[in-house]
């Protein structure tokens, strides 16, 4: 009897924890406009305790108090729910198979615009734009650059990084088939690098939401890498609508290593350009 009630309050407990985190996703849709109620569960239960245990709270229901009643516990909220990893020439195999693959044809565009949706904090948006200035092609590109964190565009716009990484931004340029001098895309000030300003001319930072927002324009490229493996099935199936109704004929969709097109209701509307770095062109 006592192991069986045991087991019932257990229960119980998971219970109550699904309905707290459920009512905190409703309230934040309904006090802010932001909707993470289609997001993985398991990530999100984890990123959402990581702050009930950073504010020293009892149970979600005590965040969730917090968050609807300050807009600065909801930034908090969103700075632990957004997922801002990333690097410079991340996955510098990508950027290898980017530039012999995509770049060559985008050469009979006569203006190139990319989406880079999910930009976190801009490293992998400043990699794109040093690969474009190095196949000539940067001068008649535009790169739209998106988060659903208006902060982390921000920092992203700034166009500054700290200096004691670019000794591994350099090793991953190099590693992408760069040829150039790495350190003259940036100026060294103190203990940080700022990118130079041409660099920086032709991209537009912006916030966007890829769960409540529509398309804004048509892409010839659309980045949007390790981003979807944050979502569920039904949520994933919105945005990759949403990508393919962005994307020009032909265009390409470029994905994170941990996502792919396979068994999506989208899958037949495109074509491999490479299986590995999950590139794939839109059909006609």
């Amino acid at each position: 009897m006592g192991d069986a009630l045991a087991r019932a309050v257990v229960v119980g407990e998971d219970a109550l924890e699904d309905i707290e985190l459920e009512l905190l996703l409703e309230g934040v849709m309904r006090r802010y406009g932001m909707d993470f109620r289609g997001y993985a569960r398991a990530s999100l239960r984890r990123r959402v305790w990581n702050m009930v245990h950073a504010q020293k709270l009892g149970n979600i229901s005590e965040l969730q108090a917090k968050v609807l009643h300050d807009p600065a516990r909801m930034e908090e909220l969103l700075q632990h729910l957004s997922v801002n990893t990333t690097t410079m020439f991340r996955d510098p195999s990508f950027f290898e198979a980017f530039r012999e693959k995509v770049v060559p044809h985008l050469f009979s565009a006569p203006f190139v615009r990319i989406w880079h949706a999910g930009c976190s904090t801009g490293e992998e948006v400043y990699s794109l734009a040093i690969l474009l200035m190095e196949a000539g092609l940067y001068e008649r590109s535009r790169i739209y650059a998106t988060d659903m964190n208006a902060s982390v565009v921000e920092r992203a716009k700034s166009g500054i990084f700290p200096l004691e990484h670019m000794r591994e931004y350099t090793a991953n340029y190099l590693r992408a088939g760069g040829s150039a001098a790495f350190s003259d895309y940036y100026t060294a000030n103190y203990d940080h690098a700022i990118f130079k300003a041409p660099l920086r001319k032709n991209i537009v930072f912006a916030q966007h939401n890829l769960v409540s927002d529509g398309t804004f324009n048509e892409f010839n490229v659309i980045l949007c890498r390790n981003v979807l493996i944050y979502f569920g099935t039904q949520l994933q199936e919105r945005v990759h609508r949403l990508l393919h109704q962005s994307l020009r004929r032909f265009g390409v969709l470029a994905l994170g290593r941990g996502e792919t097109l396979r068994h999506t209701v989208l899958e037949g509307d495109y074509d491999e350009v490479d299986a590995q770095e999950r590139l794939y062109r839109r059909r006609a």
